[in-house]
C-alpha cells in the first residue's frame, strides 16, 4: 500500500481499480487499456447504428420540396418512397408532308473522259493551253509541225494536174478515133485501146484527189483540238518532244464536268416505285450530298437506271444527272445520293428520337395529362432525317417524350423542365406586378 501512495497523479488509472487481497498490483493495470479499448468499440458501434437508422444521405434537402421528410410521390430514397419523377423533354405530334426519300451512296462519274493523242506522228510545235484550263469542243490545244504535210499535199496536187491533163488528151484521141471508125478508117481494136486508156488516167485522177483529201486531213490532224467540251487535267508532254499515235498517255486528259452524273446503287425492293413514277413521267428530283450527309451539293433529276439486277447484291445501278454550274461535284468524289420518290400529304410526324424499338415492335412513351406516361405502339412509315411519319397508333397534337425514355415505364411520373420554367418565369412576374402595384 505504501508503494501506490506515491504514484502521481498522471499515473493513476481512469478508473480506480480495487486491489483484491492478495491480488498482484501489475495484474491490475493490465486490465485497465483492455476495458477503455472495449468501451471505444461500443461508443463506435453505436455511433455506425444511429447514422444506419437516420440516413440522411436519402433524405431531401431543407430547401426542396420534401424537407418535411415524409415519402412524396415521385422523390428517391429509401423506406415507403415512390419511383422517382423523371425530366424528359416532350414534343407534339404534328401534320405535315412527309418526302419518301431514298439515301445512297454514289460516285460522280463525268458523261466523258478523253485521253487526246495526236493521230499523227511529228514534231510538238506549240501547246495552246493551261493545265486546268475549262475549254470547249473545237478549241485548239496543240499545234504538230505541219510543213512535211503540207510538202505532200503540193506534191499530190502537181500529180493531179499531170493525171488531168493526160486525161483530157486521152479523151480527144477517143473523139477522134470514133470518127475514123464511123469512117472505116481505123480497126476497132485501136479506138478500143484508147478508150480503156482514158478509163486508165481517170482512175489515176481520182488517186490523186484521194491522196489530196489526206494530207489535207493530216494538215487538220496537225491542230488538235479538243473533242468534247469539259476540263483539261495535267500537261502530258511538252513542246519540242516528237509525238506519235501510239504515245500511252496522250498529249492531255479532258473530263466532261456539265453535266455531270452521279450512279448510286438501291436495293431491288424500292425498284417497283421508281419505275412506276417514271412511267408517269415524273421527275425524280436527286439531290447530292457531301461525305457527311449535312451540305447539299447540286440538285439534279434522275435520268435512268440499269437493266439488270446485280444477282450478288439485290440492288440495282442508277444514274442521276446534274448541271453543275457551280462545279461543286468533281469526278470520282463520294457523295450521298437522296432521291425524291413521292411525297405523303397530311402525315403523322414525330421527331425519331421519340420512336422506340421494343420486342413487340416500334412504340412511343404517350404523355397523358396527368404527367404519366404511358406505352403506345406504332407502325411507322416513311424517315427523312430526324422526322419520322406514323401510320397509325398515334394521333396528331398527343405529346411524346423525346429525351429521358430510357429510365421510364408504364405509369410512371413525369416532369418537364421546360413548363417548370415557364411556370416560374410566370409566377416571377406575378411578384414583380405585386411590388409595382404596392409601390
Amino acid at each position: 500500500m505504501a508503494e501506490q501512495e506515491n504514484v502521481t497523479e498522471s499515473q493513476r488509472p481512469l478508473s480506480p481499480v480495487k486491489a483484491t487481497p492478495g491480488a498482484d498490483p501489475a495484474v491490475a493495470r493490465g486490465r485497465q487499456p483492455r476495458r477503455r479499448l472495449g468501451t471505444l468499440v461500443a461508443a463506435v458501434l453505436i455511433a455506425a447504428g444511429v447514422i444506419a437508422w437516420w440516413h440522411p444521405w436519402s433524405r431531401t434537402s431543407p430547401q426542396g420540396p420534401g424537407a418535411t421528410g415524409a415519402p412524396q410521390a415521385g422523390r428517391g430514397g429509401r423506406g415507403g418512397f415512390a419511383n422517382p419523377v423523371q425530366p424528359v423533354q416532350v414534343a407534339a405530334a404534328t401534320q405535315g408532308d412527309m418526302p419518301i426519300v431514298l439515301n445512297a451512296l454514289g460516285t460522280v462519274t463525268p458523261l466523258a473522259t478523253v485521253t487526246v493523242k495526236t493521230q499523227l506522228s511529228g514534231t510538238l510545235q506549240s501547246v495552246e493551253f493551261q493545265e486546268g484550263q475549262m475549254v470547249k469542243k473545237g478549241d485548239v490545244l496543240a499545234q504538230i509541225d505541219p510543213r512535211p504535210y503540207q510538202i505532200s499535199l503540193d506534191n499530190a496536187q502537181g500529180a493531179l494536174l499531170k493525171d488531168q491533163a493526160l486525161l483530157q488528151t486521152a479523151r480527144i484521141d477517143l473523139k477522134r478515133y470514133q470518127t475514123l471508125l464511123a469512117q472505116d478508117s481505123i480497126a476497132s481494136q485501136q479506138v478500143d485501146t484508147q478508150a480503156s486508156l482514158v478509163k486508165q488516167y481517170e482512175g489515176q485522177v481520182k488517186s490523186d484527189q484521194a491522196n489530196i483529201d489526206t494530207y489535207k486531213l493530216d494538215l487538220t490532224y496537225a491542230r488538235i483540238t479538243a473533242p468534247v467540251s469539259g476540263r483539261v487535267g495535267l500537261r502530258q508532254v511538252d513542246a519540242g518532244n516528237y509525238v506519235t499515235p501510239s504515245d500511252a498517255n496522250g498529249i492531255v486528259v479532258i473530263t466532261q464536268l456539265q453535266p455531270i452524273s452521279v450512279i448510286f446503287t438501291t436495293s431491288e425492293d424500292n425498284l417497283p416505285p421508281i419505275v412506276k413514277e417514271t412511267k408517269s413521267g415524273a421527275k425524280l428530283s436527286t439531290t447530292a450530298y457531301d461525305r457527311n450527309n449535312t451540305t447539299p451539293l447540286e440538285t439534279g433529276r434522275l435520268d435512268t437506271f440499269d437493266n439488270q439486277i446485280d444477282t450478288t447484291t439485290g440492288t440495282v445501278k442508277l444514274r442521276a444527272m446534274f448541271d453543275n454550274k457551280e462545279l461543286m461535284l468533281f469526278p470520282n468524289q463520294f457523295v450521298n445520293a437522296r432521291l425524291l420518290v413521292n411525297t405523303i400529304h397530311g402525315a403523322v410526324i414525330v421527331p425519331t428520337s421519340a420512336v422506340l424499338n421494343g420486342a413487340k415492335g416500334p412504340f412511343v412513351y404517350v404523355v397523358k395529362p396527368d404527367h404519366t406516361v404511358t406505352v403506345r405502339q406504332i407502325k411507322t412509315g416513311p424517315v427523312d432525317g430526324e422526322r419520322t411519319s406514323v401510320a397509325s397508333g398515334l394521333e396528331v397534337g398527343e405529346r411524346v417524350v423525346t429525351d429521358g425514355s430510357d429510365r421510364l415505364k408504364e405509369g410512371a411520373k413525369i416532369t418537364i423542365p421546360a413548363e417548370r420554367a415557364q411556370g416560374a418565369s410566370a409566377a416571377s412576374s406575378g411578384d414583380s406586378r405585386s411590388r409595382t402595384a404596392s409601390t
